[in-house]
Order: structure tokens, then sequence, then C-alpha cells
């Protein structure tokens, strides 16, 4: 009898195959994804005045923002398990919904004149909670849309549309704050995620059932489907140390940039041109088929320290940017690699068990930076904090060469 395929042998090379947008389903997916990340692109900023014009206060932003991540943390496993056990579709659908009335509630005080402080962070506590829920379904949309052989391109196209958004975003967020106010960036928000719903409620998604059984069954068996696997708990530290370098970098980069690079204006185009190096590697990763797909995205994310070393320095404007551009291209090629991979690998009944423990790895560490940065560079200076994330994002992402999973999947082993 043949043995049973490897994880690594899921991944040979593939023939080309037809675009996944080829797929009504898919279609519709994409579609209602970029509304909702084109809303969400215009919150940050949006949110940030709404408060400050409730308070005055950055530390109330602070308090926030913790309101919306802290049930998020919290709740992501369990979020993985209502994702497996139940349609993906219907999921998604519902937190669409709930996310829809949140932002709409703060949309409507704000037009109102009267924002208060904790009417918008109960709400961001509704809405974390919500996203915990929303995040693991999608892998399982995905997969349950188009054909195995085109999921590499589909997830491409996502990075695509992720990018585009985050250049958006912001562009329509000013314009909105600028001319009309803050409040009709969050009616914006709720008007995508019922846009979203909507289409969602035509998209069909192939699904495997869950057996009924208890809740601590279900994360087990989770949890032991990313520890089997070698080539992805390692991953996931390295992973999880670029989100808490990404952390350092965006608390101490605006300080550098405005005092020693030139001001606001090259933090501005720091943020650009990081948006367009992501949009380039999701666009090269919808061509390029890497034999070892994990072990070259996880290559690629070591670019990371480039731009940590060069902030230490500092180095120039123009070769700081650049060298941001890169890694941010590293990680537009690393995201579809990696959905791929994971979509291609884990079993469909476990599939948002598995991812909701991918984000509560990576979203956990991002904190730690936000809290651990400013201390340290108000101990050491501005330096050591930049140079000791870059050496533990560089020396993770690279470590994962010496994992034998790692280096043979995708190969015939």
């Amino acid at each position: 009898m043949p043995a049973a395929p490897s994880d690594a042998e899921h991944l040979s090379t593939p023939a080309p195959v037809p675009h996944p947008l080829r797929s009504r389903s898919f279609r519709l997916l994409l579609t209602g994804r970029a509304l909702s990340l084109l809303g969400d692109a215009a919150i940050p900023a949006a949110l940030a005045v709404a408060v400050w014009e409730a308070t005055g206060s950055t530390s109330a932003l602070a308090l926030v923002l913790a309101c919306a991540m802290v049930p998020k943390l919290l709740l992501l496993p369990l979020g993985g398990v209502v994702g497996d056990r139940f349609n993906a579709r219907t999921v998604a659908l519902t937190t669409d919904l709930v996310r829809c009335v949140t932002q709409l509630l703060v949309g409507v005080q704000l037009l109102g004149g009267e924002p208060t402080l904790w009417v918008i962070a109960s709400v961001e506590v509704v809405g974390g909670a919500a996203g915990a829920f929303a995040m693991p379904t999608g892998s399982p949309l995905i997969k349950g849309t188009v054909a195995p052989e085109a999921l590499q391109r589909a997830n491409a196209a996502m990075g695509v549309v992720q990018s585009a958004t985050r250049i958006g975003g912001p562009a329509l967020a000013g314009t909105l704050i600028m001319t009309v106010g803050p409040g009709w960036a969050f009616v914006l928000d709720a008007a995508t995620f019922a846009l979203s719903a909507a289409l969602l409620g035509a998209v069909r998604v192939k699904r495997v059932p869950l057996p009924r059984r208890s809740l601590r069954a279900d994360l087990t068996e989770g949890w032991q489907e990313v520890r089997s696997r070698d080539w992805y708990w390692t991953s996931l530290v390295a992973h999880s140390a670029w989100n808490g370098a990404a952390a350092v970098l965006m608390t101490l980069g605006p300080v550098i940039a405005l005092t020693r690079l030139g001001g606001s204006a090259t933090w501005w185009l720091f943020l650009q041109v990081g948006a367009v190096g992501f949009l380039l590697g999701a666009l090269a990763a919808d061509r390029v088929r890497p034999k070892r797909p994990v072990l070259t995205a996880n290559l690629g994310l070591a670019t990371y320290a480039l731009p940590l070393l060069l902030l230490a320095l500092p180095a120039p404007a123009p070769v700081t940017i650049a060298a941001y551009g890169i890694a941010q291209a590293g990680l537009g090629f690393l995201s579809p690699v990696w959905e791929t991979a994971v979509q291609q690998a884990i079993p469909a009944h476990a599939l948002a068990r598995v991812t909701s423990y991918d984000w509560l790895l990576s979203l956990a560490a991002m904190p730690v930076g936000y809290a651990l940065a400013p201390i340290a560079a108000s101990a050491w200076g501005q330096e050591v904090p930049l140079v000791a994330a870059a050496l533990i994002v560089g020396g993770c992402c690279l470590g994962t060469a010496l994992v034998p999973g790692v280096r043979r999947f995708g190969t015939d082993r």
C-alpha cells in the first residue's frame, strides 16, 4: 500500500491553473474583503481624533486600543473552535453584522457632537470580541471557495487587496476627517461591513463538519495539529518575533523620523513605501512558486532586521526608507505563501483552530513590543531596543533554516 502523502508532498510543483477569480464565490468573498478592509484602514486615524476630541488625553487612546486587543486575545482560541464547528461563512457574516452595528454606534455619537469615552471603549470591546471570531474564518473561507491548485493565487489576490487598502485607507480617512469629520469614517466602515455581510450571504463554501465534542477536546486537538509539525510551530516563533519587532519599530520609528530624518514627511513616505513594497511582494507571490515555500518566505521575512538596524544608526532617510520597502515586500510575499502552505497541509476540519493559534501568538507579541520599546529606550537609548529587535527577528527567521521540516517542506522526501 502506498504511503500517505506528507505535508511537504502536498506542495509539489503545480501545473498552470485558472485564476481563482473565475470562481463566483471567491469573487464575492474578495469584493467583500476589499470593502471591509478599506473601511477598517480609515479607522485608526479617525479613532485617534475621536478619542482626542472626547478626552484630550493620549493615554485614553491606549485604553481604547487595549479594550479592543484584550478580548480579541482572550477569545481567539474559542473563535477557532467556532470557526471549525460551524460554517465559516455564517460565523464571518455574523461578525460583520456585529461590527457594522458597533461602528455605526460610534459614528452616530460622533456626528451628534458629544462623544464619550466609555461608549467608544465599550464598542471597542465588542468589536475586539467579534474580531476574535472573524479572524480564524479567513483561511477556511478561501480554502472552501477555490480549487486546491489555485490557493496561492487566491491568497496573493487577498494580499494585493490588503496592500491596496493600506495605501488608500489612510488617504480616505484624512479626506473624511478634514471635510466632514471623523464620525463619517465610522459610518463608512459600518456600511462596508453591511455590504460584506450581504456578499457573504451569496457565497457558497465547502466545509468538513466537526464531530460534537467538548470545548477542551477541540482546543487540544487544534493545538496538537500545531505542535506536531516542526515547520509550523518554529515558523510561528519567527512570525511572533517579527510582530514584536514591528511594534518596536512603530513605537520608536516616528520619533527618529521626526527628530533626525527630516520630519513628518519622512515618516509618511516611510509608511507609503512600505505599503508599496507589500503590494509588490503580494504580486510576486502570484507568480513565483518556490521549491521550498516556507523556508523562502521565512528568509524573506528576516529582511525586517535591515530597517531596524538602519534606524538605530540612523542611516540617511532614503536608505532607511528603501530598506523598509524591501522588508515589507518580504512580508507581502510571505503572507500568501504561508497561508497556502497552511491551507494545503492542515486538515480542513482543524484549519480555523490552527489559524486562531497563529493569530494569538502573533498578536500577543505586539503589546510586548509596544510596552518594552519605550522602557528600554528611556533606560539605554533608542539604539538598544532597535538593535535587539533586529537581532531577534533576524535570528529567529534565519534560524528556521535549521529545522528539517522547514527545509523539506515543498520537496519530495
